[in-house]
Protein backbone atom coordinates (compact mmCIF):
# COMPACT_ATOMS: atom_id res chain seq x y z
CA UNK A 1 0.00 0.00 0.00
CA UNK A 2 1.09 3.18 -0.52
CA UNK A 3 2.50 5.19 2.00
CA UNK A 4 -0.56 7.98 1.78
CA UNK A 5 -2.60 4.76 2.09
CA UNK A 6 -0.98 3.70 5.31
CA UNK A 7 -1.16 6.91 6.73
CA UNK A 8 -5.10 7.13 5.81
CA UNK A 9 -5.50 3.88 7.73
CA UNK A 10 -3.44 5.44 10.53
CA UNK A 11 -5.81 8.16 10.90
CA UNK A 12 -8.78 5.86 10.15
CA UNK A 13 -7.87 3.39 13.23
CA UNK A 14 -6.81 6.73 15.48
CA UNK A 15 -10.62 8.08 14.93
CA UNK A 16 -11.34 4.01 15.81
CA UNK A 17 -9.67 4.28 18.89
CA UNK A 18 -11.40 7.51 19.77
CA UNK A 19 -15.42 5.83 18.79
CA UNK A 20 -14.33 2.59 20.67
CA UNK A 21 -14.34 4.33 24.16
CA UNK A 22 -16.90 6.67 23.33
CA UNK A 23 -18.66 3.79 22.41
CA UNK A 24 -18.10 1.66 25.56
CA UNK A 25 -19.48 4.69 27.39
CA UNK A 26 -22.92 5.60 25.73
CA UNK A 27 -23.99 2.46 24.15
CA UNK A 28 -23.37 1.09 27.69
CA UNK A 29 -25.37 3.50 28.77
CA UNK A 30 -27.97 2.81 25.80
CA UNK A 31 -27.73 -0.41 26.59
CA UNK A 32 -29.70 0.16 30.30
CA UNK A 33 -31.17 3.43 29.41
CA UNK A 34 -35.02 2.01 28.78
CA UNK A 35 -35.69 -0.54 31.79
CA UNK A 36 -33.41 2.99 33.93
CA UNK A 37 -36.34 5.18 32.72
CA UNK A 38 -38.72 2.46 33.65
CA UNK A 39 -37.85 1.88 37.09
CA UNK A 40 -38.36 5.88 37.63
CA UNK A 41 -41.53 5.59 36.51
CA UNK A 42 -42.02 5.93 32.88
CA UNK A 43 -43.94 3.76 30.37
CA UNK A 44 -43.14 2.91 26.70
CA UNK A 45 -44.97 5.47 25.74
CA UNK A 46 -42.10 7.96 27.84
CA UNK A 47 -39.37 5.67 26.83
CA UNK A 48 -40.16 5.25 22.57
CA UNK A 49 -40.68 9.71 22.94
CA UNK A 50 -37.44 9.97 25.09
CA UNK A 51 -35.08 7.08 22.27
CA UNK A 52 -37.00 9.78 19.60
CA UNK A 53 -36.27 12.72 20.97
CA UNK A 54 -32.72 12.41 21.78
CA UNK A 55 -32.32 11.18 18.16
CA UNK A 56 -33.78 14.21 16.58
CA UNK A 57 -32.76 16.69 19.09
CA UNK A 58 -28.95 15.30 17.77
CA UNK A 59 -29.56 14.74 14.38
CA UNK A 60 -31.43 18.62 13.74
CA UNK A 61 -28.35 20.12 15.07
CA UNK A 62 -26.28 17.92 12.40
CA UNK A 63 -27.81 20.13 10.30
CA UNK A 64 -26.27 23.47 11.50
CA UNK A 65 -23.16 21.40 12.42
CA UNK A 66 -23.00 20.07 9.05
CA UNK A 67 -23.31 23.49 7.22
CA UNK A 68 -20.51 24.89 9.66
CA UNK A 69 -18.28 22.56 8.91
CA UNK A 70 -18.66 23.50 5.33
CA UNK A 71 -18.18 27.20 5.95
CA UNK A 72 -15.75 27.00 8.57
CA UNK A 73 -13.65 23.89 8.12
CA UNK A 74 -13.18 23.68 11.85
CA UNK A 75 -13.80 20.09 11.52
CA UNK A 76 -11.74 19.55 14.86
CA UNK A 77 -13.09 21.40 16.54
CA UNK A 78 -16.83 21.19 16.01
CA UNK A 79 -15.74 17.14 16.62
CA UNK A 80 -13.86 18.23 20.17
CA UNK A 81 -16.71 19.87 21.51
CA UNK A 82 -19.61 17.62 20.48
CA UNK A 83 -17.30 14.67 22.19
CA UNK A 84 -17.10 16.80 25.73
CA UNK A 85 -20.98 17.08 25.58
CA UNK A 86 -21.57 13.34 24.37
CA UNK A 87 -19.61 11.98 26.70
CA UNK A 88 -19.58 13.85 29.82
CA UNK A 89 -23.83 13.38 29.73
CA UNK A 90 -23.56 9.51 30.33
CA UNK A 91 -21.66 9.38 34.18
CA UNK A 92 -23.77 12.36 35.34
CA UNK A 93 -27.07 9.96 34.69
CA UNK A 94 -25.64 8.24 38.08
CA UNK A 95 -27.25 10.75 39.85
CA UNK A 96 -30.46 10.82 38.29
CA UNK A 97 -33.51 10.63 40.96
CA UNK A 98 -36.47 11.45 38.43
CA UNK A 99 -36.76 10.21 34.95
CA UNK A 100 -37.17 13.51 33.34
CA UNK A 101 -33.37 14.21 34.73
CA UNK A 102 -32.63 11.23 33.41
CA UNK A 103 -34.72 11.94 29.80
CA UNK A 104 -32.61 15.29 29.42
CA UNK A 105 -29.33 13.91 30.03
CA UNK A 106 -30.28 10.77 27.45
CA UNK A 107 -31.01 14.32 25.22
CA UNK A 108 -28.13 15.81 25.76
CA UNK A 109 -25.66 13.13 25.39
CA UNK A 110 -27.05 12.57 21.74
CA UNK A 111 -26.96 16.22 20.75
CA UNK A 112 -23.25 16.20 21.61
CA UNK A 113 -23.42 13.25 19.13
CA UNK A 114 -25.07 15.39 16.90
CA UNK A 115 -22.50 18.31 16.76
CA UNK A 116 -19.65 16.22 16.07
CA UNK A 117 -20.55 13.73 13.94
CA UNK A 118 -20.78 15.92 9.82
CA UNK A 119 -17.49 17.26 10.89
CA UNK A 120 -15.92 13.52 12.05
CA UNK A 121 -17.68 11.89 8.74
CA UNK A 122 -16.49 14.80 6.71
CA UNK A 123 -12.65 13.74 7.70
CA UNK A 124 -13.17 9.85 7.40
CA UNK A 125 -14.71 10.64 3.71
CA UNK A 126 -11.21 12.68 3.04
CA UNK A 127 -9.41 9.45 4.83
CA UNK A 128 -10.91 6.86 2.77
CA UNK A 129 -10.73 8.26 -0.53
CA UNK A 130 -7.82 6.32 -1.23
CA UNK A 131 -8.53 3.28 0.23
CA UNK A 132 -12.11 2.77 -0.95
CA UNK A 133 -14.80 4.61 1.48
CA UNK A 134 -17.31 1.50 1.85
CA UNK A 135 -13.69 -0.19 3.41
CA UNK A 136 -12.99 3.03 5.47
CA UNK A 137 -16.29 3.86 6.83
CA UNK A 138 -16.37 -0.32 8.03
CA UNK A 139 -13.20 -0.18 9.31
CA UNK A 140 -14.21 2.68 11.33
CA UNK A 141 -17.75 0.73 12.21
CA UNK A 142 -15.86 -1.67 13.15
CA UNK A 143 -13.77 0.07 16.14
CA UNK A 144 -16.79 1.99 16.71
CA UNK A 145 -19.00 -1.35 17.87
CA UNK A 146 -15.85 -2.96 19.06
CA UNK A 147 -16.88 -0.54 21.69
CA UNK A 148 -20.29 -0.84 21.69
CA UNK A 149 -19.99 -4.67 22.47
CA UNK A 150 -17.52 -3.89 25.36
CA UNK A 151 -19.84 -1.08 26.97
CA UNK A 152 -23.13 -3.16 27.88
CA UNK A 153 -20.57 -6.29 29.41
CA UNK A 154 -19.21 -3.79 31.58
CA UNK A 155 -22.96 -2.29 32.24
CA UNK A 156 -24.14 -6.06 32.91
CA UNK A 157 -21.25 -6.95 35.34
CA UNK A 158 -21.24 -4.26 37.35
CA UNK A 159 -25.43 -4.64 37.73
CA UNK A 160 -25.05 -8.24 38.16
CA UNK A 161 -22.08 -7.35 41.50
CA UNK A 162 -24.18 -4.19 42.51
CA UNK A 163 -27.82 -4.43 41.33
CA UNK A 164 -27.37 -0.27 40.84
CA UNK A 165 -27.62 1.14 37.60
CA UNK A 166 -26.09 4.38 39.17
CA UNK A 167 -23.04 2.60 39.91
CA UNK A 168 -22.93 1.25 35.97
CA UNK A 169 -23.37 5.17 34.95
CA UNK A 170 -20.45 5.85 37.19
CA UNK A 171 -18.44 3.54 36.13
CA UNK A 172 -18.63 4.56 32.22
CA UNK A 173 -16.44 8.05 33.72
CA UNK A 174 -13.32 5.62 33.03
CA UNK A 175 -14.29 5.08 28.70
CA UNK A 176 -14.96 8.84 28.86
CA UNK A 177 -12.00 9.72 29.94
CA UNK A 178 -10.30 7.82 27.81
CA UNK A 179 -11.59 8.62 24.68
CA UNK A 180 -11.04 12.05 25.43
CA UNK A 181 -7.69 11.46 25.83
CA UNK A 182 -7.22 10.04 22.50
CA UNK A 183 -9.12 12.44 21.18
CA UNK A 184 -6.60 14.96 22.26
CA UNK A 185 -4.09 12.99 20.60
CA UNK A 186 -5.47 12.47 17.37
CA UNK A 187 -5.91 16.39 16.88
CA UNK A 188 -2.14 16.02 17.68
CA UNK A 189 -0.52 14.01 14.98
CA UNK A 190 -3.44 14.50 11.89
CA UNK A 191 -4.48 18.50 11.80
CA UNK A 192 -5.52 18.53 8.53
CA UNK A 193 -7.07 15.17 7.34
CA UNK A 194 -7.86 17.05 3.96
CA UNK A 195 -4.61 16.07 2.73
CA UNK A 196 -5.83 12.31 2.26
CA UNK A 197 -7.73 14.07 -0.70
CA UNK A 198 -6.23 13.14 -3.71
CA UNK A 199 -7.78 16.41 -4.86
CA UNK A 200 -8.72 19.33 -3.46
CA UNK A 201 -12.56 20.64 -4.05
CA UNK A 202 -12.94 23.28 -5.89
CA UNK A 203 -15.74 25.94 -4.97
CA UNK A 204 -18.83 25.11 -5.60
CA UNK A 205 -21.01 27.97 -7.30
CA UNK A 206 -23.55 29.68 -5.42
CA UNK A 207 -26.43 28.01 -7.23
CA UNK A 208 -25.09 24.54 -7.72
CA UNK A 209 -27.86 22.10 -6.17
CA UNK A 210 -27.20 18.87 -4.68
CA UNK A 211 -27.87 16.24 -7.00
CA UNK A 212 -31.50 14.50 -7.40
CA UNK A 213 -30.58 11.10 -6.74
CA UNK A 214 -28.99 12.48 -3.29
CA UNK A 215 -32.15 13.05 -1.93
CA UNK A 216 -33.99 10.29 -3.13
CA UNK A 217 -31.16 8.63 -0.89
CA UNK A 218 -31.94 10.68 1.45
CA UNK A 219 -36.27 10.05 1.28
CA UNK A 220 -35.09 6.29 1.46
CA UNK A 221 -32.57 6.80 4.46
CA UNK A 222 -35.43 8.59 6.21
CA UNK A 223 -37.75 5.58 5.96
CA UNK A 224 -35.28 3.40 7.30
CA UNK A 225 -34.97 5.61 10.23
CA UNK A 226 -38.82 5.54 10.39
CA UNK A 227 -39.49 1.73 10.71
CA UNK A 228 -35.87 1.40 12.82
CA UNK A 229 -36.60 0.16 16.25
CA UNK A 230 -34.34 1.09 18.97
CA UNK A 231 -32.93 -1.03 21.70
CA UNK A 232 -34.54 0.74 24.44
CA UNK A 233 -37.81 -0.11 23.57
CA UNK A 234 -36.56 -4.13 22.94
CA UNK A 235 -35.13 -3.60 26.64
CA UNK A 236 -38.32 -2.31 27.88
CA UNK A 237 -39.75 -5.27 25.81
CA UNK A 238 -37.56 -7.50 27.82
CA UNK A 239 -38.46 -6.59 31.35
CA UNK A 240 -41.60 -5.83 30.81
CA UNK A 241 -42.41 -9.38 29.74
CA UNK A 242 -39.75 -10.72 31.81
CA UNK A 243 -38.39 -12.44 28.65
CA UNK A 244 -34.61 -11.49 30.03
CA UNK A 245 -33.44 -10.82 33.56
CA UNK A 246 -31.86 -7.31 34.14
CA UNK A 247 -28.51 -8.24 33.61
CA UNK A 248 -29.00 -10.49 30.50
CA UNK A 249 -30.80 -7.24 28.68
CA UNK A 250 -27.21 -5.52 28.14
CA UNK A 251 -25.57 -8.73 27.27
CA UNK A 252 -28.12 -9.50 24.58
CA UNK A 253 -27.28 -5.58 23.40
CA UNK A 254 -23.51 -6.35 23.66
CA UNK A 255 -24.25 -9.74 21.32
CA UNK A 256 -25.79 -7.18 18.61
CA UNK A 257 -22.88 -4.78 18.78
CA UNK A 258 -20.29 -7.65 17.93
CA UNK A 259 -22.25 -8.40 15.22
CA UNK A 260 -22.87 -5.04 13.85
CA UNK A 261 -19.18 -4.62 14.23
CA UNK A 262 -18.43 -7.62 12.25
CA UNK A 263 -20.69 -7.40 9.66
CA UNK A 264 -19.97 -3.52 9.10
CA UNK A 265 -16.29 -4.77 7.94
CA UNK A 266 -18.16 -7.57 5.21
CA UNK A 267 -20.95 -5.11 4.05
CA UNK A 268 -17.73 -2.34 4.10
CA UNK A 269 -15.95 -4.60 1.63
CA UNK A 270 -19.10 -5.69 -0.54
CA UNK A 271 -20.17 -1.92 -0.58
CA UNK A 272 -17.09 -1.43 -2.65
CA UNK A 273 -17.72 -4.37 -4.60
CA UNK A 274 -21.51 -4.43 -5.42
CA UNK A 275 -22.76 -1.30 -4.57
CA UNK A 276 -25.93 -0.55 -3.26
CA UNK A 277 -26.69 -4.09 -3.31
CA UNK A 278 -25.09 -4.69 -0.04
CA UNK A 279 -27.24 -2.07 1.84
CA UNK A 280 -30.15 -3.37 0.37
CA UNK A 281 -29.37 -7.33 2.04
CA UNK A 282 -28.84 -5.16 5.30
CA UNK A 283 -32.54 -3.74 5.17
CA UNK A 284 -33.83 -6.55 4.49
CA UNK A 285 -31.94 -8.32 7.83
CA UNK A 286 -32.89 -4.94 10.00
CA UNK A 287 -36.69 -5.76 8.61
CA UNK A 288 -36.74 -9.29 9.97
CA UNK A 289 -35.66 -8.44 13.44
CA UNK A 290 -38.71 -6.87 14.87
CA UNK A 291 -41.31 -9.79 14.31
CA UNK A 292 -38.99 -11.91 16.00
CA UNK A 293 -38.26 -9.93 18.81
CA UNK A 294 -41.61 -8.59 19.65
CA UNK A 295 -43.69 -11.70 18.77
CA UNK A 296 -40.68 -14.74 19.59
CA UNK A 297 -39.76 -16.91 22.55
CA UNK A 298 -36.69 -16.48 24.08
CA UNK A 299 -34.60 -17.89 21.53
CA UNK A 300 -36.86 -16.14 18.40
CA UNK A 301 -35.50 -12.54 20.12
CA UNK A 302 -31.82 -13.66 20.47
CA UNK A 303 -32.43 -14.70 16.67
CA UNK A 304 -34.10 -11.46 15.80
CA UNK A 305 -31.50 -8.97 18.62
CA UNK A 306 -28.46 -10.81 16.07
CA UNK A 307 -30.70 -9.86 12.85
CA UNK A 308 -31.08 -6.14 14.26
CA UNK A 309 -27.14 -6.11 14.97
CA UNK A 310 -26.56 -7.42 11.22
CA UNK A 311 -28.51 -4.99 9.48
CA UNK A 312 -27.57 -2.28 11.75
CA UNK A 313 -23.82 -2.76 10.67
CA UNK A 314 -24.70 -3.75 7.40
CA UNK A 315 -26.31 0.41 7.16
CA UNK A 316 -24.17 2.29 9.10
CA UNK A 317 -21.06 0.89 6.88
CA UNK A 318 -22.66 2.11 3.90
CA UNK A 319 -25.21 4.66 4.52
CA UNK A 320 -22.59 7.22 5.21
CA UNK A 321 -20.34 6.02 2.46
CA UNK A 322 -22.99 6.75 -0.40
CA UNK A 323 -23.17 9.98 0.58
CA UNK A 324 -20.09 11.01 0.02
CA UNK A 325 -20.43 9.53 -3.95
CA UNK A 326 -23.51 11.63 -4.12
CA UNK A 327 -22.61 14.65 -3.09
CA UNK A 328 -19.43 17.56 -4.30
CA UNK A 329 -16.51 17.44 -1.89
CA UNK A 330 -16.85 20.68 -0.85
CA UNK A 331 -20.51 20.91 0.29
CA UNK A 332 -20.11 17.07 2.10
CA UNK A 333 -20.81 18.58 5.09
CA UNK A 334 -24.21 20.29 4.22
CA UNK A 335 -24.75 17.00 2.70
CA UNK A 336 -24.08 15.00 5.39
CA UNK A 337 -26.08 17.91 7.52
CA UNK A 338 -29.15 17.56 5.73
CA UNK A 339 -28.86 13.86 5.31
CA UNK A 340 -28.83 12.97 9.23
CA UNK A 341 -31.48 15.78 10.06
CA UNK A 342 -34.40 13.70 7.96
CA UNK A 343 -32.94 10.59 9.17
CA UNK A 344 -33.17 12.02 12.66
CA UNK A 345 -36.47 13.64 11.96
CA UNK A 346 -37.81 10.65 10.85
CA UNK A 347 -36.05 8.41 13.95
CA UNK A 348 -38.34 10.54 16.03
CA UNK A 349 -41.50 9.86 13.91
CA UNK A 350 -41.05 6.54 13.53
CA UNK A 351 -40.01 5.78 17.62
CA UNK A 352 -43.01 7.83 18.80
CA UNK A 353 -45.28 5.97 16.53
CA UNK A 354 -43.95 2.64 17.34
CA UNK A 355 -43.71 3.27 21.27
CA UNK A 356 -47.56 3.98 20.94
CA UNK A 357 -48.42 1.23 18.83
CA UNK A 358 -46.38 -0.84 21.28
CA UNK A 359 -49.01 -0.16 24.18
CA UNK A 360 -52.09 -0.31 21.97
CA UNK A 361 -51.49 -3.43 19.53
CA UNK A 362 -48.37 -5.01 19.59
CA UNK A 363 -48.81 -6.78 15.88
CA UNK A 364 -49.33 -2.94 14.51
CA UNK A 365 -45.61 -1.60 16.06
CA UNK A 366 -44.45 -4.70 14.15
CA UNK A 367 -46.11 -4.00 10.72
CA UNK A 368 -44.91 -0.59 10.99
CA UNK A 369 -41.64 -0.81 11.37
CA UNK A 370 -41.34 -3.86 8.72
CA UNK A 371 -43.30 -1.78 6.20
CA UNK A 372 -40.89 1.34 6.89
CA UNK A 373 -37.87 -0.43 5.68
CA UNK A 374 -39.25 -2.58 3.60
CA UNK A 375 -40.75 0.57 1.32
CA UNK A 376 -37.30 2.03 1.59
CA UNK A 377 -35.72 -0.79 -0.85
CA UNK A 378 -36.95 0.83 -4.12
CA UNK A 379 -35.51 4.27 -3.49
CA UNK A 380 -32.21 2.97 -2.57
CA UNK A 381 -32.27 1.03 -5.77
CA UNK A 382 -32.83 3.83 -8.11
CA UNK A 383 -30.11 6.41 -5.76
CA UNK A 384 -27.75 3.73 -6.02
CA UNK A 385 -26.95 3.27 -9.73
CA UNK A 386 -25.72 7.17 -9.31
CA UNK A 387 -23.00 9.41 -8.75
CA UNK A 388 -21.97 13.00 -9.20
Amino acid sequence: MAASGKSAIRFIVALGVISLFADVTYEGARSVNGPFLGTLGADAVVIGFVSGAGELAGYLLRLAAGVAADRTRAYWPLTIFGYIVNLLAVPLMALSNHWGIAALLIILERAGKGVRTPARDVMLAQASSIIGRGWGFGLHEFMDQTGAFIGPLVVALVLHQTGQYSNAYAVLAIPAGLALASLFTARKFYPDPSRFEEEQPSPTPANDHLPRAFWIYVAAAGLLAAGFVDFPLFAYHFQKTALLSPPMIPIFYAGAMGIEGLTALVFGKLFDKIGISALIFGVLLSAASSPLVFLGSFNAAAVGVALWGAGMGAQQSTLRAKVASLAPADRRGTAYGIFNTVYGVLWFAGSATIGILYGRALSGAVAFAMSAQILAIPLLWTAGRKSI
